[in-house]
């Protein structure tokens, strides 16, 4: 008797784990930055390296694992992908390998009797809560890193500091949210990011994209700047723009300004200040980084 995660623990681990250790030393990682990357030792890395470590060929020559292998291996270098996120993206794969596919043929070729037996089982759910929250993360730190990048980004944030937030499909709460704990500030001409982002620490920009949604917008996903007429004109020559009263209070005021909107992958909305209130843009997109593409097009 061989259970599939014999075929997965002596066939497919060490084949990904080797390629992804080629592919961290190309992109030019050290022996030990490759062993901290994946969570194994230095030993292991060196065994890899040196071609001591058997591979499956038809795991190595299966497109959907190689493309994986780039994927893992370009989010761990540019530090998109933690190693948690990494480890679920391979995981999902190999659930999805199991399923009547080259794990499913692997383990029926390891345990003939299978193939005898009419039956179909689902080992995991690919479609885990899990994934989508890291891969919301990432999506927020690819957007980050355009915007800390582009010259001239500290100039837009206003005075409260900026956000960059994307929320998962299904959101209702801001705990549903992923945005940077505090908000960007202006340092000497520098953005300043205070911390990784997380969900739920975002409730002043995270608010008016629930809002917005609510009200009918697909966009899940927004980055607030400071007001400017100049700014929000340009804005307007490309994208559906609405301004909301910012004396009323921020939910309803978004949520009746979208609702009359202009249907959009992106809007503006913007509000023009009050006593006490900053005046502030509020660029929405489907993806953090699409909003952030679209800022980085006002520089």
């Amino acid at each position: 008797m061989r259970f599939i995660e014999e075929v997965v623990v002596e066939e497919f681990l060490p084949t990904i784990r080797s390629m992804l250790a080629e592919d961290l030393r190309e992109r030019g990682f050290t022996q030990r930055e490759v062993a901290d990357a994946l969570g194994i030792s230095q030993s292991a890395v060196s065994k890899y390296a040196h071609g001591d470590v058997a591979r499956n060929e038809r795991v190595v020559a299966d497109e959907r694992v190689r493309a994986l292998v780039e994927r893992v291996g370009a989010g761990l270098a540019e530090g998109d992908l933690t190693p948690v996120a990494a480890l679920v993206e391979i995981e999902v794969l190999i659930r999805q390998l199991e399923e009547g596919d080259l794990l499913a043929e692997l383990h029926e070729e390891a345990m003939p009797a299978l193939a005898d037996v009419d039956v179909s089982f689902s080992v995991h759910d690919p479609d885990s809560g899990l994934r989508e929250r890291e891969t919301t993360l990432a999506s927020v730190r690819r957007a980050l890193r355009t915007l800390t990048n582009a010259s001239g980004f500290a100039g837009l944030i206003p005075n409260v500091g900026a956000n960059v937030v994307e929320c998962l499909s299904d959101a209702e709460t801001i705990d549903d949210v992923a945005g940077v704990p505090g908000r960007l500030v202006d340092v000497k001409g520098r953005a300043m990011i205070p911390g990784e982002p997380e969900f739920g620490v975002s409730e002043h920009v995270a608010t008016v994209l629930l809002a917005a949604r609510e009200a009918g917008s697909t966009a899940r996903a927004a980055v607030n700047l400071r007001y400017d007429p100049e700014l929000v004109e340009t804005l307007a020559t490309s994208h559906p723009t609405v301004e909301f009263d910012a004396e009323a209070g921020t939910e309803a005021a978004v949520r009746a300004a979208v609702a009359d909107a202009e249907p959009s992958e992106t809007l503006v909305v913007y509000q023009t200040g009050a006593i006490g209130v900053e005046p502030i843009v509020y660029v929405l997109a489907p993806t953090a980084p699409e909003a952030a593409a679209i800022v980085r097009g006002l520089l």
